[in-house]
């Protein structure tokens, strides 16, 4: 078996092709990937705006005036904006261009009205409440970054510079098949006790979905050769990754990790040297993928986050979100392999640092997914590491 190192290494150099993308209204970019640079065309504001209803004034007049006259008003969206004189003010409105001639607004709770002037009580310092050109971004400027997924933020900013159609990255089409004859869907009647339900299909597909990817839920094969392989042949037509449980283990009727090559494709790993789910297969033909996970639950979720969440990520043009954190071990942790472990743990924030404690987590197979309920997160164990003290600095990819 290699290497967890080596085996991500691989991953991370594997041919994936140029991205895909398209162009979606903005209303319809929220989550989506950003295959663009968006540049700034120009400066914003393009002109000194007022950030508060004041009087708008020079503000060396301070020194020589005890009062100003007002000169009319200057509501926002006016087409006249007016000009500022020695010793005159106007009255302009947040969000306003500030009169020529001006530098300053003197806010409305720091004057006194009387007729046509005003009195300042409470000078401020000169550009006071009044937004320089570029305040916001200058022309030129990369806004948003390709790569990034579109949040509220970044959807106010393209509406701000008027992007009515976005380029986005096209989502990888994802197939999950859950094999198994023993495997029983969801809402079907179980026939023996030694049926389970397949929370695989689910889980996989909330993690495809939760990563702005298409999942394709091709349901439930059982242990037949033929069978397996006309569902894989389906996948291969429909996905550009098939993610499938079950059959790659050394049974007698795990038969996914034979049919795989048959399909065409190259095995570019069988076996990694990880706990859990060594047996983790990962093929190519051409520009798609295969990745085979082990049947346990807690298994397939962790060699998915592994192995799979990086090649979609990549695919989207995006940064892995499962990326390592650092966390400090709150109690001992016996290491209990020489394997690269992947222990699911409680992670909190607390004093300025991430922690880490095992507090409710059960230990037993790899069939325990409620270990993953909660602020869970998988702290990780290289295959050199021994039994680690509290106060260790552990890596941990957080969930």
């Amino acid at each position: 078996m290699i290497s967890y190192e080596t085996s991500q290494n691989m991953i991370s150099l594997l041919p994936m092709g140029s991205l895909r993308g398209e162009n979606v209204f903005l209303g319809n970019a929220l989550g989506r990937i950003l295959a663009e640079d968006i540049v700034a065309q120009e400066d914003y504001p393009l002109h000194p705006t007022s950030s508060m209803d004041g009087y708008a004034i020079v503000h060396s007049d301070l020194e020589e005036f005890e009062s100003f006259i007002i000169h009319g008003d200057n509501p926002a969206g006016a087409d006249e904006i007016g000009s500022v004189m020695s010793g005159v003010c106007i009255k302009t409105f947040t969000g306003s261009l500030m009169p020529e001639g001006s530098d300053t607004l003197v806010p409305i709770e720091n004057v006194r009205v009387e007729g046509d002037e005003i009195v300042i009580e409470k000078p401020v310092p000169k550009g006071f409440a009044v937004r320089p050109v570029g305040e916001s971004y200058h022309e030129g400027e990369v806004l948003i970054s390709k790569g990034t997924k579109l949040g509220f933020a970044e959807i106010g900013v393209l509406a701000g510079i008027n992007r009515v159609m976005i380029r986005v990255t096209q989502p990888p089409r994802v197939a999950i098949i859950a094999t198994g004859s023993e495997v029983l869907d969801i809402g079907e009647s179980a026939r023996h006790e030694g049926q389970i339900r397949s929370s695989n299909s689910y889980t996989l597909q909330a993690l495809v979905d939760s990563l702005g990817a298409k999942s394709i839920q091709l349901g439930i094969v059982g242990d037949d050769k033929h069978a397996i392989m006309e569902r894989f042949e389906e996948a291969m037509r429909s996905a550009d990754i098939i993610v499938s449980t079950g059959g790659v283990s050394v049974g007698d009727y795990d038969f996914v990790k034979h049919i795989v090559p048959k399909l065409g494709a190259d095995v570019i790993f069988k076996g990694v040297n990880i706990k859990p789910g060594q047996h983790v297969m990962v093929a190519q033909r051409g520009e798609k993928f295969i990745i085979s996970l082990p049947g346990f639950a807690y298994s397939s979720t962790v060699t998915f986050i592994l192995y799979a969440a990086p090649l979609i990520a990549r695919m989207m043009g995006m940064e892995n979100p499962y990326e390592p954190i650092e966390a400090t071990l709150k109690v001992p942790f016996a290491k209990r392999s020489n394997k690269s472990e992947f222990t699911a743990c409680n992670l909190s924030f607390e004093d300025g640092r991430y922690w880490v404690d095992f507090e409710g987590k059960k230990s037993g197979s790899s069939a325990i997914l409620t270990n993953l309920l909660g602020n869970a997160g998988l702290m990780i164990c290289g295959e050199e590491d021994g039994d680690l003290e509290a106060g260790t600095l552990v890596r941990v990819i957080k969930l």
